[in-house]
């Protein structure tokens, strides 16, 4: 180990002896400060400590042809000062170098977690693939700052996004820096969604009326995907949720009870949708695919159809109802029964709500019926109280009276 004068003239001529893998040249005038020439002709700058323990370490500052003698200089006293501190400089290196980027977190540790318990882990993957990750994926998850996800959610919002997505996005981003604080992750110290609030989620009532509904059947009918468009109007008809029926089978049908098994719900638990006359006759009039055991097979894949969404939108704009969404089906069927007087609890039962303040949201509708129902009875007894038939006689008495006290 040759101590010299390290200069910049000595680092521009310093070769590796022949037969040597590399040869390290320590400064004379800076203890611990070496240039390290290697047989390929590559030199580094480094600078050997000793820790807390007393264990002899060494920090590799840069490549001599990146930095200047005077910047290596400046670092290597730093590193031996920290050194001397009591703290580690290596420590910090290792620590950064584990620090994942937000991609690297989602990937490795989030969704391999979430995949074990959560049904909706595909929807969660979606939201950080197409809103999350293209702005914050590849930032180190220490340099992400509740700027930067204010700046995202702004952005959304600008493009137009409902306050139900941009939340969404806000919630899990919040959910998985609390995960990585548990799982202590390196570079995560504080949740920088603190002090961040969602938005007002605006509840959306999109009901049919009697005349759009007559149309979107219409379109329905007419519509060249069979499948999408029968599944659609099942939707129609039950009230389910759309995985509910398009990822139905046949053997799910109870054709004596009149009921479609739904093994999973959203809840977690099994549940049961009512099937009735129309229900069951769209059913029966569905061939079967040999073979296959679902009920709306994709005629190019045999399996469920993972999005409604074209043939929705084809049969939603030929019928005239752009601003409506495939769940809105769902809101108007629990509002057809409200609006026939049928109790939030039986709308409860069939839409499979296990809290009665989910089905609340159709109570202004129930009220409006039991207006109405009140008015009946008010025409009622309106139509009993008449004032009584005054006999003829009596009249021409008053009218006598009358003339004589004008007289």
């Amino acid at each position: 180990m040759p101590k010299v004068v390290l200069s910049k003239t000595f680092i521009e001529h310093a070769i590796c002896d022949p037969g040597r893998a590399k040869i390290d040249y320590f400064d004379s005038d800076q203890r611990g400060f070496m240039l390290e020439v290697r047989r390929s002709g590559g030199k580094t700058f480094y600078q050997r400590y000793s820790d807390e323990r007393g264990r002899e370490r060494q920090f590799k500052i840069g490549p001599a042809d990146a930095l200047t003698l005077d910047q290596a200089r400046k670092k290597a006293r730093i590193i031996l000062a920290q050194a001397l501190l009591g703290s580690d400089p290596q420590a910090r290196r290792r620590e950064l170098r584990e620090i994942p980027t937000l991609a690297e977190l989602v990937r490795d540790r989030y969704l391999p977690h979430v995949k074990a318990y959560k049904r909706s882990w595909r929807t969660d993957e979606t939201v950080f693939r197409v809103h999350i990750l293209p702005l914050l994926g590849s930032k180190p998850i220490d340099e992400i700052t509740g700027d930067a996800i204010a700046d995202l959610v702004q952005r959304m919002r600008d493009k137009g996004y409902a306050s139900g997505t941009t939340n969404r996005v806000l919630i899990l981003i919040r959910f998985i820096f609390n995960l990585a604080r548990k799982w202590k992750i390196a570079g995560v110290r504080e949740n920088p969604t603190v002090g961040l609030n969602t938005a007002p989620d605006v509840q959306r009532d999109r009901f049919l009326t009697p005349e759009e509904t007559k149309r979107l059947i219409a379109s329905i009918n007419i519509d060249e995907n069979r499948s999408a468009a029968q599944t659609i109007m099942l939707l129609l008809l039950t009230g389910a949720r759309r995985n509910e029926v398009s990822h139905a089978k046949w053997d799910y049908i109870d054709w004596e009870r009149r009921t479609l098994l739904v093994p999973v719900s959203k809840s977690g638990k099994p549940r049961t949708i009512a099937l009735n006359g129309h229900a069951m006759a769209l059913l029966r009039s569905i061939p079967r695919v040999d073979g296959n055991a679902y009920i709306f097979p994709s005629p190019i894949t045999g399996r469920p159809c993972p999005s409604l969404h074209f043939p929705w939108t084809r049969i939603k704009q030929r019928a005239i109802l752009d601003d409506l969404r495939l769940h809105d089906l769902r809101h108007s069927f629990a509002s057809f029964l409200v609006n026939e007087g049928v109790s939030l609890y039986v709308v409860q039962g069939l839409l499979g709500h296990t809290q009665p303040r989910t089905t609340q949201r159709y109570a202004h509708l129930a009220q409006d019926t039991l207006n109405s129902a009140a008015e009946v009875v008010a025409s009622v007894i309106a139509g009993a109280i008449k004032p009584p038939a005054v006999p003829v006689e009596l009249v021409a008495a008053i009218q006598s009276l009358d003339q004589a006290n004008v007289a």
